[in-house]
């Protein structure tokens, strides 16, 4: 791959007093790659002379001494440019995006691109070593790797690579998604979350899609896999005799009828999240997320210590945010993850009126992505059904403070703070962020 124009520029000059900015770019809330103005600026005039002026305004260049209101202008204007270049799927594909973001990932960590070998891991424990290049990208690990299990590549849109949490007693936790863009190799190396790595789930949250991959073998195998995965770590809920049934269709192997009685469980194909804290129905309560087939579904702890299950439909959502709570500390080495101190609320229409729910959870930016997947499966399943009809959808936000007016772009990227070479003394721009994304 060859390096963009401004490979030749240092990251930092050695030795002297100078001074240029390093944006920290963080992807779903996990730190994507370091990035100087000067190389984003070079990156707009290559995608200017594929795209023309289709492209959003690049924030101009300063000829003197930047003031601290005009800097955060900057980062913001930045951010912005960012999430509307990403939402162009045509510049998301084309091959100045993909090389120039393929090349800050690996510089930043100071990756060379060599081979090497990657494990992927299944449902069931088992891993697919796969030997790609430091520079494979998400999507092109996901081609190996199914290739490899005999998966039809029509069928590729409907599974994943994501990035999972393993604890020692047997229990997982999805961290996040891997963007197409995005390489396993180097995100695994920079992920401060330990003891994670990379595993192949199916990445649809209507259960009903299920029959569109039963004619595949290996889809049909992957989906065993997960659904017996996902009995083991309870995140569906069966009845004592569903339990009985299902292991004895488990010990005779027959798949078809194992996964036709799973599809009857209680939150079959969803996907559960970390326990987490809500203010609903009360500020404080504890809660456990499920998020599937259209529908966020909480086990709230209450302050008596009862329980109660309480189902949000995503009809009745209008919209939503993930916010960062926290404050980050100017650090010299590069932080890899956000504090994690994030909140998502979203606005939900009940009887009574328009209410905001807030849940406070270190997923918060994947559970807005599984909010995002569900839309889209709705919008398609309606589409099909009716090619003419107007659809209103929920739309996704972010805010600083306060809710606002969402708009309907992905928010891929965040530049949450910049670092300096040399760091002024009482510049604390930087100091106290509240920064929301996707």
């Amino acid at each position: 791959m060859a390096a963009p124009p401004s490979s030749s520029s240092p990251w930092i000059t050695a030795g002297g007093c100078l001074s240029f900015q390093l944006y920290s770019v963080y992807l779903d809330g996990f730190f994507f790659c370091k990035v100087r103005y000067s190389q984003l600026h070079r990156w707009n005039e290559q995608l200017r002379r594929v795209f023309g002026n289709c492209l959003p305004p690049f924030p101009p260049k300063y000829y003197l001494a930047m003031t601290t209101a005009m800097a955060e202008e900057r980062r913001a204007q930045l951010e912005r440019y960012l999430q509307h270049v990403t939402a162009d799927p045509h510049v998301v594909r084309s091959d100045v995006f993909l090389e120039f973001l393929t090349w800050l990932q690996l510089h930043t960590l100071n990756t060379p691109t060599t081979k090497a070998v990657l494990d992927v891991f299944l449902p069931n424990g088992r891993s697919i070593k796969v030997d790609v290049l430091t520079s494979a990208t998400a999507e092109r690990v996901l081609e190996v790797v199914a290739h490899k299990l005999g998966l039809h590549p029509e069928l590729l849109g409907y599974f994943g690579l994501f990035l999972i949490r393993c604890f020692p007693e047997g229990k997982l936790s999805v961290v996040k998604k891997l963007a197409d863009f995005e390489l396993p190799y180097t995100s695994l190396q920079s992920s401060e979350v330990e003891n994670c790595k990379i595993g192949l789930r199916k990445w649809y949250l209507d259960p009903a899609l299920d029959s569109v991959l039963m004619d595949c073998r290996a889809a049909g195998d992957l989906l065993y896999m997960q659904a017996v995965q996902d009995i083991e770590l309870e995140w569906v809920k069966p009845t004592q005799a569903q339990r009985e049934e299902l292991k004895a269709l488990q010990k005779t192997e027959n798949q078809a009828k194992f996964l036709e009685l799973s599809q009857e469980v209680r939150h079959y194909g969803y996907i559960q999240l970390d326990p987490c804290t809500c203010n609903h129905p009360e500020p404080g309560c504890e809660a456990v997320l499920s998020i599937g087939n259209s529908e966020i579904s909480c086990c709230v702890t209450l302050p008596d210590g009862g329980t109660r299950d309480i189902a949000f439909q995503m009809s009745r959502i209008k919209c939503w945010q993930v916010t960062f709570l926290g404050t980050l500390l100017d650090t010299n080495g590069p932080q890899r993850t956000l504090n994690q101190n994030l909140e998502l609320r979203f606005q939900y229409s009940e009887d009574s009126g328009h209410h905001w729910l807030v849940i406070y959870s270190k997923q918060a930016f994947f559970l807005s992505s599984c909010l995002k997947k569900m839309i889209s499966e709705k919008m398609a399943k309606l589409a099909e059904e009716n090619p003419q009809m107007q659809i209103e959808v929920p739309e996704e936000g972010r805010s600083k403070k306060h809710p606002v007016q969402a708009s309907q772009q992905k928010d891929y990227f965040n530049f949450l703070r910049k670092s300096r070479t040399k760091k002024a003394e009482g510049d604390s721009v930087w100091g106290s962020l509240t920064e929301g994304g996707l």
